[in-house]
């Protein structure tokens, strides 16, 4: 295989994967807590990602690789996810989905501030014209609002974790297991911190609906896409990753009409097409700037 075809083959793994996991987390909240099924997920995320780096004998990052791991993790797993599992008790996956589109244009304003990229206007345009379509797919739900509280919240995980992101690009390259091990880790005391002082009610997952969606979660999500995820930073620029955020919508509303038998209105469709027009042209501009380099 080409080489220079994986990281496209790792976006759109990463992306296929992340499509489903708002709705995951939305029928995990249904049987668990949500926090508790957030933490549950960390340790199982953590405990398999340890295990793949004993097995495979690789060392957990040190220096400052350790440094921009442990900030990555924390922002991206310890502060981020338990926001979004709380968010989405109040705030349906679709619209959570919205939200997590603003990533690309909080991510080139991070990358700015840390002085790691500059302002480009073709791509921040590009982000522009992604959010616009993806408010197309969802007007709907937009107009219907939702609880304020829970779009705060989710509001605050889309730029935690754009900073985490940022931060663990601007570290050394490393390798995406450990990034991910020692993150995952990390971020385990403060979701459990949180499950403690907000849920009452901690009960051990026995049903196929409370084990399902922590398993799927922390081996397909937690694992695979953030494994991908982090691997795409040793070769793609942080703001081109970014584009995950507008593209998984999309690709949560195909999975709806192709699961759940939901149908497409015009507006969704030409929304859906906005949105793939602006991630292959940010794809393209990586691309253009690879062979310059």
């Amino acid at each position: 295989m080409n080489r220079a075809a994986l990281p496209y083959l790792a976006f759109a793994g990463c992306a296929a994967i992340w499509g489903s996991t708002f709705l995951a987390i939305r029928i995990g909240n249904d049987a668990l807590p949500a926090l508790w099924a957030c933490t549950l997920r960390l340790v199982a995320a953590a405990t398999a990602l340890n295990l793949i780096l004993i097995v495979t004998r690789q060392p957990w990052p040190k220096g400052d690789a350790l440094k921009a791991a442990f900030w990555y993790g924390f922002l991206e797993f310890g502060v981020g996810l338990p926001l979004l599992y709380w968010g989405e008790k109040a705030v349906n996956s679709g619209l959570a989905a919205v939200v997590y589109a603003i990533s690309p244009i909080v991510t080139m304003i991070g990358a700015k501030a840390f002085g790691m990229e500059n302002w480009s206007l073709p791509r921040l345009g590009a982000g522009s014209f992604a959010l616009m379509g993806v408010g197309m797919i969802f007007w709907q739900q937009i107009v219907g609002g939702g609880s304020p509280a829970g779009l705060l919240a989710i509001t605050i995980a889309v730029v935690a974790a754009a900073v985490g992101a940022v931060l663990l690009k601007r570290g050394p390259r490393q390798s995406s297991i450990g990034a991910n091990a020692v993150g995952t880790l990390v971020a385990v005391p403060p979701s459990l911190l949180a499950t403690v002082v907000f849920e009452r009610q901690h009960p051990v997952p026995v049903t196929t609906g409370q084990i399902f969606p922590i398993f799927y979660l922390a081996i397909a999500s937690s694992v695979l896409a953030f494994g991908l995820f982090a691997w795409l930073f040793n070769h793609w620029r942080v703001t081109t990753v970014a584009f995950l955020g507008v593209i998984v919508p999309v690709i949560a509303v195909t999975l709806g009409a192709l699961v759940r038998q939901e149908s497409f209105a015009r507006w969704e469709l030409l929304g859906a097409v906005i949105v793939i027009v602006s991630v292959a042209i940010a794809i393209r501009l990586e691309a253009s700037a690879s062979e310059v380099k």
